[in-house]
């Protein structure tokens, strides 16, 4: 028997590539441009910068590792740069594919790739199908190629994921065990997409700061910001933005910590600020006028249509209310309105109407958004979900992440945590940073939750800036404190149900 499995072994080891073998490797609908091994060393960014969709590079070398460079072209319009990172020892079995930010146009997970490739795994990220260099900046690249928005909302994770997939198969003996995706802000669209579109993609997903909504989001800013530009006595001055700030933090922040260990336990009465006498100031101080009150509520309370449809959610309580001075005369709309919605980049702003056009624009390219609540294949395929945000993140509100969390919910039934759960972080911002805890292996997490069984009741978090440190908890619950001790100490918070 023992004879058996060595000759097995055996021709396993036969069957591998070697990396500069891999160039000779045929991928369909593209092509493995170069495949070389890369010493143990410091990461050197190509073009430098520190990019997005991951940690700051960090000073300590990285493995010895097989560094394959793809070109994908599934469509004649289509050209998705693709890198992909395998250990040259001591390979675990798994794979991690990572997220963009913004709207891409270059690979920007490497920090979360070097620390992918330290830990043991084969990780691979892409530009989603264009070059800001080349394209322009923002979504200018999809004017008149229809074909690269689709590569930008869902095809090249997808091609890169199976592409990434078929290489390692030929470059190891073993087979590959598990397949991770990590992402954040477009990255937590593109997660969600793969669990959406594509259930047998991954194993585990790590979707953090959820640009799901990405053209209803967009949308509903450009909405905002008209509907001041037409009514200028709705303007929020920067001076006014923070009184409301102050106000909402004087009577929520209980605690003092400076931000809001669970927005949801607050609640606050934005006409307590109107002014006695209307005129927008009160004996001297500052106050709402009726038109101001109205863009804070929207501020808060999400973007909506005549027809009091929500488009978009508003911001968590104790988040900075930021100025709201409507469009200048030079303003540019956002490209997922005026380049992917209406193909024209002379689009005028003053044209807009949420009603008339939010539909069009929908229609044109609404399968950018990845909100479908539907995960029924992800589930059944033994796939698990861990959902991020931070409650701080003025970014992308918190309140879309805990709104998609819900509507899963309310989709497939409110028991679903043996395979779904959401923690909010409290005091962290955009995928990281703020006075909260902000720092967290979700990965580990995830590991030990798809192979081992084990759901996570709890994750411990830290802020390595200034010491604190704070479980947090699977949404709904939260972290409480005790009552006593150091409100910076994680032992002195627990788990509690709202």
């Amino acid at each position: 028997m023992t004879g058996i499995i060595g000759a097995a072994a055996l021709a396993l080891a036969f069957q591998a590539t070697p990396c500069e073998g891999l160039t000779a490797f045929t991928i369909e609908k593209g092509t493995i441009t170069s495949a070389d091994m890369v010493p143990e060393g410091p990461f050197v960014r190509p073009g430098g910068g520190r990019g997005r969709g991951g940690p700051a590079a960090a000073p300590e070398p990285i493995p010895a590792h097989c560094r394959v460079r793809m070109v994908l072209t599934p469509t004649d319009d289509s050209r998705i740069n693709v890198e992909l990172w395998m250990p040259a020892e001591g390979w675990n079995g798994r794979f991690l594919a990572v997220g963009n930010g913004g709207f891409a146009g270059s690979i920007q997970g490497y920090g979360n790739m070097q620390a992918a490739l330290r830990r043991g795994y084969a990780t691979a990220g892409t530009d989603t199908g264009h070059s800001n260099a080349e394209d322009g900046p923002g979504g200018m690249f999809g004017l008149g190629h229809p074909e690269k928005i689709v590569d930008f909302a869902y095809r090249a994770v997808h091609d890169m994921t199976v592409k990434s997939k078929r290489v390692i198969d030929a470059h190891y003996a073993e087979p590959l065990a598990y397949s991770y995706f990590q992402g954040c802000s477009t990255g937590g669209r593109q997660a969600m997409m793969a669990a959406q579109r594509y259930p047998g993609d991954f194993d585990g997903i790590i979707a953090g700061a959820l640009a799901n909504r990405h053209i209803y989001m967009h949308t509903a800013g450009v909405a905002r910001n008209i509907r001041v530009a037409r009514n200028p006595d709705e303007a929020i001055s920067e001076e006014l933005a923070g009184f409301v700030s102050d106000a909402v933090m004087n009577q929520c922040d209980t605690l003092g910590e400076g931000f809001l260990n669970n927005p949801r336990q607050c609640a606050f009465d934005f006409a307590s600020l109107l002014c006695s006498n209307g005129s927008g100031n009160a004996d001297g101080g500052l106050c709402l006028t009726a038109p101001q009150l109205r863009s804070v509520e929207t501020w808060y309370g999400g973007v909506r249509n005549s027809r009091g449809e929500m488009i978009f959610s508003g911001q968590a309580l104790g988040n900075p209310m930021r100025p709201m001075l409507g469009m200048g005369a030079n303003a540019t709309v956002s490209d997922t309105v005026r380049i992917w919605g209406f193909q024209d980049e002379n689009y005028d702003w003053r044209e807009f109407d949420l009603d008339r056009d939010m539909p069009i624009i929908d229609a044109a390219v609404g399968f950018v958004d990845a909100d479908n609540p539907d995960l029924q294949g992800f589930q059944g395929h033994g796939g698990k979900l861990l959902l991020y945000t931070g409650w701080r993140d003025t970014a992308i509100t918190p309140e879309n992440t805990v709104a998609y969390y819900e509507s899963v919910l309310e989709e497939m039934g409110e028991d679903q945590d043996d395979w779904m759960r959401l923690f909010m972080a409290p005091g962290m911002g955009h995928c990281g940073g703020g006075p909260g805890p902000n720092t967290f292996d979700a990965l580990t997490t995830m590991e030990r939750w798809r192979e081992q069984g084990a759901a996570p009741d709890r994750i411990m978090a830290s802020n390595p800036g200034n010491g604190l440190t704070r479980p947090l908890c699977p949404y709904p619950q939260y972290a409480q404190y005790d009552g006593s001790g150091s409100l910076s100490d994680a032992a002195n918070w627990s788990c509690a149900a709202p």
